[in-house]
């Protein structure tokens, strides 16, 4: 039977028999799905919120990233969210716009130890504004595509 009061820090610590992560694997977690055109979560037919885990959950955390203004939101740390309304108005040429919407994209999705890079950009000019893709990239190697848009 292992003794209560242990002689000596070392021998209490020593066996503490729980599995430790590695420093490279990183876990993708879980999240709820939400429907970002219809503005509400979604639900299973036994009206829960449904879940989604894995490159999902992670690819749900990128959508609603790029959706949130940075500073508006005190639940937020001042890490999450992004700035690109900071664009709308400014008078800046369409190359300064796209290199801005580049940079605030790419540090917003960074901040996500998950994330190995954001990359691959695409803009389509509208009267509504600019719509953009992009290639996101997990560090389980898994790529998608992320769409948004400044207007």
């Amino acid at each position: 039977m292992a003794n209560l009061f242990p002689e000596s820090m070392e021998q209490s610590w020593e066996d503490s028999g729980s599995p430790e992560l590695l420093e490279d694997e990183v876990i993708l977690g879980r999240s709820w799905r939400f429907d970002f055109d219809a503005g509400e979560f979604v639900m299973t037919p036994t009206r829960k919120i449904a879940q989604v885990d894995g490159m999902d959950a992670w690819v749900m955390w990128c959508q609603k990233a790029i959706r949130t203004s940075r500073y508006r939101h005190l639940i937020y740390s001042r890490q999450y969210g992004q700035e690109l309304d900071e664009l709308i108005g400014r008078g800046y040429s369409r190359a300064v716009q796209e290199s801005e919407i580049q940079r605030m994209v790419t540090e917003t999705l960074m901040v996500d130890p998950r994330t190995l890079s954001v990359d691959g950009f695409t803009f389509s000019w509208r009267e509504d504004g600019c719509h953009f893709s992009c290639q996101i990239r997990n560090v389980h190697d898994e790529q998608f595509t992320l769409e948004g848009s400044v207007s």
